[in-house]
């Protein structure tokens, strides 16, 4: 399915909940107080780790896969195990010789009411299918190579969580909320990623895949350069506290305004732009869609993937934030493709000059897109 539409992020369901701090992590809880009927998830497990993904038009897809979630719709939960990257009698293997695992595409599936997709990978695919085909019309300052073969390859970096400083311990020693059902990951107070199922025991299943997600530079640098964050410790005024109705009140009063501050401001660069979704399945009445920004560039900028339930409440949510670079590229690319990849054109629209914009092409690493002249 190829269908495009507006998506914003509404939590609708989940509540924050008071952060947990490790240093310079802070994971802020996200708790359902109903189970969201209809869907599971669990993990399909990858024993050796790097995996093909065959996207069609002899093109593949190359990447680390710990494991893939499958959706399982009206039907009952299964186990999820634990799984390491190991050689052997338990020694580490070297990445060099893992097998490779052959899927046919990032969402398939796999039963009747059962789909598998690799977390992440979908949203990953999205960014860099990003106006793949390349320049549609012949204008003199495309290459050959541009004409011929798009974007083709296109290759981004990025961090496995175990590299990401301090969130192994994080996840080791934080409780888990009853009810919980997601988190929102900070690394030096900036958002990293936020993760949310449709059921606690998927969450309890799932809460250790996130040292095996991938994090983009920005944050494994904050992560191991930033400094200890600050605990939110809630002040109650004692003098106005006379009872234990008066403590739970307060410690409401308190709530809210967390949520608030939460939703409003330390996550407000994830949660309150519009993305555009792409529909990549439909599994019985839930939607399973990938999502991109607007790429604006200085502003955080996040790329993820969504399950939406009848009701519009999203059931699955993954999200990786995107460094500058990564942000520079987009933002190139959609004016590009937005102005028929005429570079006078794309160039007037923002200000610039059509020398200006093809240096701003070739630092971004596009340079074989334009002839040498």
């Amino acid at each position: 399915m190829t269908a495009t539409a507006a998506l914003r992020l509404d939590l609708d369901g989940l509540r924050t909940m008071p952060a947990q701090v490790w240093g310079g992590i802070r994971l802020v809880p996200l708790v359902r107080d109903e189970p969201l009927p209809g869907l599971r998830l669990h993990r399909e497990l990858y024993a050796d780790g790097v995996g093909v993904v065959d996207v069609g038009d002899h093109t593949a897809y190359t990447s680390y896969i710990p494991h893939g979630f499958v959706a399982d719709w009206g039907a009952q939960p299964a186990a999820a195990y634990g799984t390491q990257l190991r050689g052997g009698r338990g020694a580490p293997q070297p990445v060099e010789a893992m097998p490779l695992h052959v899927h046919r595409r990032m969402a398939r599936r796999v039963a009747k009411r059962r789909l598998r997709f690799l977390p992440l990978h979908l949203a990953l695919e999205g960014y860099l299918a990003l106006h793949f085909g390349g320049p549609a019309i012949a204008w003199e300052e495309w290459s050959l190579q541009a004409l011929r073969r798009g974007l083709s390859p296109r290759v981004e970096e990025a961090y496995i969580g175990a590299e990401v400083s301090g969130l192994a311990d994080a996840l080791r020693v934080f409780e888990i909320h009853p009810g919980q059902c997601g988190v929102v990951l900070h690394t030096a107070d900036a958002v990293a990623a936020a993760f949310a199922v449709p059921h606690p025991d998927d969450y309890r299943a799932l809460h250790t895949t996130l040292v095996q997600d991938l994090y983009g530079d920005l944050i494994h640098h904050y992560a191991l350069l930033g400094a200890p964050v600050q605990d939110f410790v809630p002040r109650l005024d004692a003098g106005r506290i006379g009872s234990t109705a008066d403590l739970r009140a307060a410690l409401a009063v308190q709530r809210r305004e967390w949520a608030d501050f939460h939703s409003g401001t330390m996550a407000a660069g994830l949660l309150a732009p519009e993305y555009t979704a792409r529909t990549v399945h439909r599994a019985g009445d839930f939607t399973l869609r990938r999502f991109l920004p607007a790429f604006r560039p200085r502003t955080e900028n996040h790329i993820g993937e969504a399950i939406t339930a009848p009701d519009g409440r999203i059931a699955y949510l993954k999200t990786f934030r995107l460094s500058e670079a990564q942000i520079r590229r987009g933002h190139i690319l959609s004016h590009l493709a937005a102005h028929d990849w005429h570079i006078p054109s794309a160039a007037a629209a923002l200000a610039l000059t059509p020398d200006d914009l093809a240096t701003r092409i070739r630092a971004s690493g596009f340079a074989h897109l334009l002839r040498h002249h």
